[in-house]
């Protein structure tokens, strides 16, 4: 993992993030709010508990004074999401080789003490990212509407990371 890649797959993530985010807007707040029994109950749920984890790897990797909020309505996530995922892109644009494999010290969920090198929180981070996205995907197609696509090959087409022929 080099730099550039962490500076690739947090802009990703902050792009397919708010494609989502713009997407819920224009639900009903009965929709947004309905438990369907997946992931973190709702899509606002799942969307405040993706929130939750760029804000609390962002506290762990860059920041300890950073805020973590944990749950959040429409209104905060429209404000705070794109403010910290911003604040991860700014981090990464400073990055250099030797920071990848700073080790960060951590705490599990149960409270058992570990680290992990900093390039990992950001692999993890992108990739809990995507995999919440995708629930909230199905649950927005559950309610009969196509929800924006938000894969990272759509991203490259989009950016111009990749040549048409």
């Amino acid at each position: 993992m080099t730099p550039a890649e962490i500076r690739t797959h947090l802009k990703y993530s902050t792009w397919a993030s708010q494609r989502l985010l713009d997407a819920v807007k224009k639900l009903n707040p009965d929709d947004l709010t309905r438990n369907v029994g997946v992931s973190h109950g709702s899509i606002l749920g799942t969307l405040s508990h993706i929130h939750f984890a760029d804000r609390i790897w962002y506290s762990r990797v860059v920041d300890p004074n950073e805020p973590v909020i944990r749950e959040s309505d429409l209104a905060t996530l429209e404000k705070e999401w794109p403010a910290i995922q911003r604040k991860w892109e700014v981090w990464a644009e400073g990055l250099q080789d030797t920071d990848l494999g700073r080790m960060v010290p951590c705490k599990s969920m149960e409270g058992v003490a570990y680290e992990v090198a900093a390039e990992k929180t950001v692999l993890h981070l992108v990739n809990h990212n995507s995999l919440h996205r995708g629930q909230v995907m199905g649950m927005i197609r559950q309610l009969g509407i196509a929800p924006p696509p938000t894969d990272l090959m759509m991203y490259f087409r989009e950016s111009g990371a990749v040549a048409f022929v």
